[in-house]
């Protein structure tokens, strides 16, 4: 794609929608009841706006939400598109860069998560520190665009400090028990086996999952300052005797789903 393509994706948006947002939000399956809390100014679906990929998967509305969290302008994706939908990454990381050009500065990742780490229990809220990318096509892969960001960009700190360290003020107002750790996207959309789990976690990951990696790329190669917040919706393959299915996933999402959007406003809201 080329920067043009980007850049009329979000030309459209604007044309409908007159609303400059700073933060830019992507909720994760089972966690779209966080829009509740928004004062919602406009709502544009997926499906209206021209060459912009749809959300397939239960638990994902499909659209944006422009509005206000306290006195902050956001816009809310309330439900994302994945790789194993059978779109390519350029498609998959689109609305990230198409948020960049609305006007946000800060991206907000959020998911569903599969606990690796053994002091995990399924209904924490763990704040991504930092990921493993390497089980992934890498989205940057191509000719570069230079209008969003250099060639080789730089992937020290791509969950920048300063907004982990309000995250967990947050979680300190809230008396939500917060745990950091490092998040791991594999391509899906089958689950891990117990080997594969055992693997993630001597490479040291906490959790996994089959987003927000890929996102938090582009986010980060576009300029965004960049953050995350995994919901453990269950354990891990091998961590858990359960079976693993998308059903437990969306109920457990809800069941923290309180909590998770006290967090995420009271984060928002005191950002200044």
């Amino acid at each position: 794609m080329k920067f043009e393509d980007y850049l009329n994706v979000a030309n459209y948006i604007k044309e409908k929608i007159d609303f400059k947002p700073k933060v830019a939000i992507v909720l994760g399956s089972g966690l779209g009841g966080f829009v509740e809390k928004v004062k919602v100014e406009f709502e544009l679906d997926y499906k209206d706006i021209p060459n912009f990929p749809i959300s397939t998967v239960s638990g994902h509305k499909g659209r944006f939400v422009f509005g206000y969290i306290g006195k902050e302008k956001v816009v809310i994706m309330q439900g994302r598109v994945h790789f194993y939908e059978g779109y390519s990454m350029e498609q998959v990381t689109m609305p990230i860069r198409v948020m960049k050009l609305l006007g946000a500065e800060i991206l907000l990742l959020t998911n569903a998560s599969g606990g690796i780490n053994r002091y995990f229990k399924a209904g924490d809220l763990m704040i991504i520190q930092d990921h493993i990318s390497s089980f992934i096509k890498n989205p940057l892969i191509g000719k570069n665009i230079d209008e969003f960001g250099e060639r080789f960009p730089d992937m020290s700190e791509v969950y920048r400090k300063s907004l982990i360290k309000k995250i967990e003020e947050s979680g300190k107002r809230l008396n939500i028990n917060l745990k950091k750790g490092v998040y791991v996207q594999l391509s899906g959309p089958s689950y891990e086996t117990p080997s594969e789990i055992k693997m993630l976690s001597l490479l040291g990951a906490d959790a996994v999952g089959m987003s927000t990696v890929c996102e938090a790329i582009i986010g980060n190669y576009c300029g965004f300052k960049v953050c995350g917040i995994s919901c453990v919706t269950n354990m891990a393959s091998g961590v858990s005797k359960n079976t693993l299915n998308h059903k437990e996933v969306e109920e457990n999402a809800k069941l923290a789903g309180k909590k998770f959007s006290d967090l995420i406003y009271d984060f928002i809201e005191n950002l200044e």
